[in-house]
């Protein structure tokens, strides 16, 4: 079930270096946070060249004032070297790090995949739909109040 978000602003910012997937990826998100009741007027939505940019362009938005929560999507596909660690692992780490400062909830849709094929089933909103999942976490975690205790299990 999605969680009402009525009134709530989003920005998706998407990393453009696979073209279909990041289309998937952000027609997925757009149908969550239809889902979750935002209006169109309420989402914006910025494109990265790659995942490597996500972190600074999810902080300027917040920065920016226009969002409760950013959508952050893209894919990363291992290559012959290391570059895909590099990528993938700061990308993860930066998101998180941006979300942890601000408090502003980041829907991580980030894929990492072995192959172009593995990453084309996840971002496909017939198989996957993992741009949509992200969205819906964002969303999920913008209705949890930012003076919520959670308990440690």
């Amino acid at each position: 079930m999605a969680p009402d978000c009525k009134g709530k602003r989003f920005v998706i910012i998407t990393a453009r270096f696979y073209p279909q997937i990041a289309e998937w990826l952000e027609a997925g998100a757009r149908r969550a946070l239809h889902a979750c009741n935002v209006r169109e007027e309420h989402i914006r939505a910025y494109a990265v060249p790659g995942c490597f940019e996500l972190p600074l362009a999810a902080s300027r938005a917040i920065s920016g004032g226009q969002a409760d929560a950013i959508v952050a999507l893209g894919a990363v596909v291992r290559g012959e070297t290391a570059h895909f660690d590099y990528v993938a692992g700061e990308a993860a780490r930066g998101i998180m790090d941006v979300q942890l400062a601000t408090g502003v909830p980041i829907g991580f849709g980030v894929l990492t995949t072995d192959t172009l094929e593995q990453a084309e089933f996840r971002a496909d909103p017939k198989r996957g739909d993992k741009g949509y999942h992200a969205a819906i976490a964002a969303a999920t975690l913008l209705r949890i109040p930012s003076d919520t205790r959670v308990p440690a299990r």
